[in-house]
């Protein structure tokens, strides 16, 4: 069995021939573009919160709650609930007592629950203090522990790997996009380089060294030139700020160097890459099992059939996305619709239109990145079967001749004596000759391929 099909047998992507050459070709010079584009974007003068006091904050474990009776509020007013004090053990053994917190979004407290405290210092010396949140460490690294674990026992090397290329995703977006832009850089060039240098680590980290993945990054970086420009069309054509939240207008007071227009781009466009990778390497991989299945399919049979299969998968991940995007602005709908909002009125304004460029903008890169993966894929499939057909059939032509009157002794002793080898049936004859005849797989292959041809 050849080094390929041992690799494919494991669940490696499949491989097309030419794959080295292949690869390097496109790998090397994109490794490099993108390692410059880091040199001269990494943030040298990041903003600190130097001689700013931050908030002094302690932690602690709720030992006692008592309840009391909520004060009277101005009429019209919604009514308190859960009012009262509760006493806290802080982690260096000092009791405190604070009232309970009360309002929209204040935690409920327990007994034996951990909270986090905020420590403010008064004009006579003392200290007061009182519950911000519940602490979620040990909650969210149980959670992640977990998330591991199924990850690994489905996937298990695949599934390391997997794992391996989300640390990297952090380490690229906390380590280098982030500050980049804090620092002021250019935040669509910062998650352009950014998203590159995601993509050619995390893809070749989870899917191998191959031609196939060498595709898919082909396919990904196109899909996010394409997402890149439609976004800062789209953007500009809207008219949109990227100010549409409280969270962008505190950033905007608080880091004025920020580019809030191209934040808005920055995150079109790292959020488009994690479905761009899943749609090219799927196309990649389907063009490439085609081959392999049927050496004989050319470029056009290689590319009806993939784009049959893309279309299923883009119809599916379409609703992804713009699902997605309705979830996390769900609040945000759910208060228009409260004050009775015109439709238009809501569809138009800055926050929606916002989400509604990502998911138009997202969408089009994607449905861009079918054609363009499947494409290459079957061009360089079809051309490499063409090729290594050559190749068999001139070494075929051109082998050495038997010496004379070999075959027909070796027919004599061999092939024509009653009960011989050659014919016994279950024989080492008969089994070269039915590993000759094409797999069933093929003809599966063939009648898909045909079916809407």
């Amino acid at each position: 069995m050849s080094a390929e099909h041992h690799h494919h047998a494991h669940g490696d992507l499949p491989q097309l021939p030419q794959g080295r050459r292949l690869t390097l070709m496109l790998l090397v010079p994109a490794v490099l573009v993108t390692l410059v584009g880091m040199l001269l974007l990494w943030p040298r003068d990041t903003p600190t919160a130097e001689g700013a006091d931050g908030p002094v904050t302690a932690t602690g474990q709720v030992v006692a709650v008592s309840p009391e009776e909520c004060p009277a509020v101005p009429e019209g007013e919604n009514p308190l609930e859960n009012c009262g004090t509760v006493t806290v053990r802080l982690d260096d053994g000092t009791q405190v007592t604070t009232d309970i917190p009360v309002g929209p979004g204040a935690p409920e407290i327990e007994a034996g629950d951990d909270v986090t405290m905020l420590v403010l210092n008064e004009e006579d010396g003392s200290r007061s203090y009182s519950i911000t949140d519940h602490q979620r460490g040990g909650q969210l690294w149980l959670l992640g522990a977990a998330f591991a674990l199924a990850v690994i026992a489905f996937g298990r090397w695949r599934g390391l790997t997997a794992l391996a290329g989300l640390g990297v995703t952090f380490a690229i977006l906390l380590w280098f996009i982030v500050p980049a832009i804090l620092d002021g850089r250019s935040p669509v060039l910062v998650a352009v380089v950014g998203a590159a240098a995601i993509m050619l680590i995390v893809l070749y980290l989870t899917h191998g060294l191959s031609t196939t993945t060498t595709i898919a990054v082909a396919g990904t970086l196109a899909s996010l030139a394409i997402t890149a420009v439609l976004a800062a069309a789209a953007t500009a054509g809207t008219h949109l700020t990227g100010v549409a939240d409280e969270t962008s207008n505190f950033l905007t007071i608080t880091q004025g160097d920020v580019n809030m227009r191209g934040l808005l781009l920055a995150g079109i466009v790292i959020g488009s890459l994690g479905v761009l990778d899943d749609v090219t390497v799927t196309q990649s991989a389907t063009v490439t099992e085609l081959a392999v299945a049927n050496p004989a399919y050319g470029f056009r049979q290689l590319y009806r059939a993939a784009t049959r299969i893309g279309r299923a998968h883009i119809a599916s991940v379409i609703n992804t996305i713009v699902l997605a995007y309705a979830g996390a602005s769900l609040p945000l709908m759910l208060l228009f619709a409260a004050g009775d909002t015109p439709l238009g009125e809501l569809l138009t304004s800055q926050m929606i239109a916002q989400e509604l460029v990502r998911s138009a903008v997202g969408t089009i890169g994607l449905v861009a990145a079918v054609p363009i993966t499947t494409a290459l894929a079957a061009f360089l499939a079809a051309r490499g079967s063409a090729a290594h057909g050559s190749a068999a059939h001139g070494s075929a032509a051109h082998g050495p001749a038997a010496p004379a009157g070999e075959e027909e002794r070796r027919a004599g002793s061999e092939g024509h004596r009653p009960g011989s080898e050659g014919h016994r049936p279950g024989s080492a004859g008969h089994r070269a000759e039915d590993r000759r005849q094409p797999p069933a797989e093929e003809d599966r292959w063939a009648a898909f391929v045909d079916r809407d041809r």
